[in-house]
């Protein structure tokens, strides 16, 4: 949504919440303290009565107003171009950079640039190097013939690092995940639910697997070497979660542990998904922005369809620009249904 097509009201909601996916669409000038910020500001919220809305920096200005010292709202192009710069050091380095290096590159002190950083991907340079290694493991892991061919060519420096790093991260082992779940054991189960048959599985970590109108099937084709057990006593607490999640949204979810794995993009998405209250939508071209990739919004959207574990990461809650629903894995009257939920 662009600040052309946007109502005060808008604006204003958006700044409340302090949406950093807005910094860069309008400015917020303040006018009983003469400054402008970006709408994601930290800065004490002022009354409604004494704030303007603007497309940028220079009509602010233009205003008469001056820009605030502590969100910087004409830095915002810059903050990109040093994230991506930063992004592009990370994936194309063969070593880890430190936080230093990464700053001095572009210009920041560490501090600023983690915080910077941090704002546009959802994750600090260091978590960010991590998952991209967790990313390049997990490939190299279906590909290579050896575990420890895989972990080196994944960049870590040694297999003890390796495990080090990766510990409770895939929800099993290396080679569990290299051999598809095999001596993984994942309890399932499929349960009527008034949005129609619902399948949820689980590791020891957490839900893995949530879907309507799957079966058994749908986990052998993903960990077709797992030990599948339906139902079990341990299950039945966490499996009585998800459907009161399911059946009643809007009460919440965050209490319910999850085991997903995606890329470095895919989960940055989850994670901003996550952060969607119940009874609001966000659009994909949104959701992109969020995770400082504005122009990938066809990415979002497929890392959006990608998600394994629908409601508790609620993929629902994305919409089109225009407000109309978009695509649902499972069918738009589960989508609509959901979010009318919500609404009540």
């Amino acid at each position: 949504m662009s600040f052309e097509t946007m109502t005060d009201d808008q604006c204003w909601a958006v700044m409340q919440r302090r949406d950093k996916a807005y910094d860069g669409r309008f400015i917020v000038g303040v006018l009983t303290t003469g400054i402008y910020c970006r709408p994601s500001c930290a800065a004490r919220q002022p009354l409604r009565e004494n704030v303007r809305f603007f497309r940028d920096g220079a009509d602010a200005r233009a205003a008469g107003l001056r820009p605030c010292k502590r969100c910087l709202p004409d830095d915002v192009g810059r903050d990109e171009a040093a994230v991506l710069a930063a992004i592009k050091a990370i994936q194309t380095s063969e070593e880890p950079l430190a936080l230093a290096d990464l700053a001095a590159r572009t210009g920041y002190s560490p501090t600023h640039f983690q915080r910077v950083f941090t704002r546009h991907t959802g994750l600090s340079p260091a978590a960010y190097a991590r998952a991209l290694r967790e990313e390049r493991a997990r490939e190299a892991l279906s590909e290579a013939g050896r575990v420890t061919d895989a972990i080196y060519d994944a960049g870590f420096s040694g297999p003890s690092r390796f495990y080090e790093n990766m510990e409770g991260r895939m929800g099993m082992t290396a080679s569990a995940w290299a051999n598809g779940g095999k001596g993984a054991t994942i309890h399932w189960a499929v349960v009527p639910t008034s949005l129609g048959d619902m399948l949820v599985a689980a590791t020891g970590k957490g839900v893995c697997r949530l879907s309507f109108a799957e079966g058994r099937e749908a986990l052998e084709e993903r960990f077709p070497a797992a030990e599948l057990v339906e139902g079990g006593a341990e299950f039945a607490g966490l499996l009585k979660q998800v459907v009161d999640a399911v059946e009643t949204p809007a009460l919440g979810f965050d209490h319910i542990p999850i085991d997903v794995k995606g890329t470095a993009f895919q989960e940055a998405v989850w994670r901003e998904l996550r952060k969607i209250p119940a009874g609001e939508t966000r659009s994909y071209a949104e959701i992109a922005a969020a995770v400082g990739k504005p122009k990938a919004v066809r990415a979002a959207g497929s890392a959006n369809g990608a998600n394994n574990v629908a409601v508790l990461i609620p993929c629902h809650r994305v919409v089109r620009s225009d407000g109309s629903l978009g695509g649902y894995a499972y069918g738009l009257p589960i989508k609509e249904e959901l979010l009318k939920r919500e609404a009540r």
